[in-house]
């Protein structure tokens, strides 16, 4: 097994993370931030979850930074989250992390076919998202992230504290036990910003081509890859 930042065996982070499942996600933040901190970073899409962390993340350490996948095709509404959450928590540029593909979507489309996330949805979320999310890391012996266990099936099993071995270092899901509506209740209390897609029927907030609104009483997941079987974009499994 690679280096895991110092936490021990796959066994050692298993035993921490469950001695941390009474804890609300501050407190799980609160023991991970020093332990990793400069070496930890922030997974943030801007959706309901990752603002949330933002804002636990800066009462706690407010030099953790952030990065985020922009794959070129997010919604205008996500960029003027990624400037309201900038100017709330006064980040200097070097604390958000701008990670792109290597291909410009004009060469894509040269490559691969101009609408790929039709015809090949997972060749297009690994040149956009995957590969990008793997050279960023690479940086890191942490990183957080805001998956919630409620959310699909293959995130029930998420632990608060767990070695990736996809991309080679721990990863940390402190909202790991939190449901949605305790996401929303943080929000409205701390008056977090937070993208107003969510306002308009989008629980989960991806690339414009493949988001749709979910309308009440639908999975929540089910605005993502309509039309396909396709329900990870592969940052979240082996």
């Amino acid at each position: 097994m690679a280096s895991n930042g110092g936490a021990g065996s796959m066994a050692d982070l298993k035993g921490w993370s469950d001695s941390l499942e009474s804890q609300q996600p501050q407190g799980v933040l609160a023991a991970v931030l020093p332990r990793y901190a400069p070496k930890i970073v922030l997974a943030c899409s801007f959706g309901a979850e990752d603002v949330v962390l933002v804002d636990m993340v800066h009462r706690i350490n407010p030099s953790v930074p952030l990065f985020y996948l922009d794959t070129d095709f997010l919604f205008p509404e996500t960029y003027a989250t990624r400037d309201r959450i900038i100017e709330r928590y006064q980040l200097r540029p070097a604390q958000v992390i701008q990670v792109k593909s290597l291909l410009t979507p004009e060469q894509q489309a040269r490559q691969y076919g101009d609408v790929l996330w039709v015809s090949e949805p997972d060749r297009c979320c690994q040149l956009r998202k995957v590969e990008p999310l793997a050279r960023v890391l690479q940086g890191y012996d942490a990183w957080i992230t805001g998956i919630r266990r409620d959310q699909a099936p293959t995130r029930a099993n998420a632990g608060l504290i767990e070695w990736d071995a996809k991309f080679g270092l721990v990863k940390v899901n402190p909202l790991a036990r939190w449901t949605w509506a305790d996401v929303w209740t943080y929000i409205k209390v701390y008056e977090v910003p937070y993208n107003p897609l969510h306002d308009r029927h989008y629980p989960s907030i991806g690339c414009t081509h493949c988001t749709k609104p979910v309308m009440p009483g639908e999975d929540p997941r089910s605005g993502r890859w309509q039309g396909s079987a396709k329900t990870e974009c592969g940052l979240h499994k082996a």
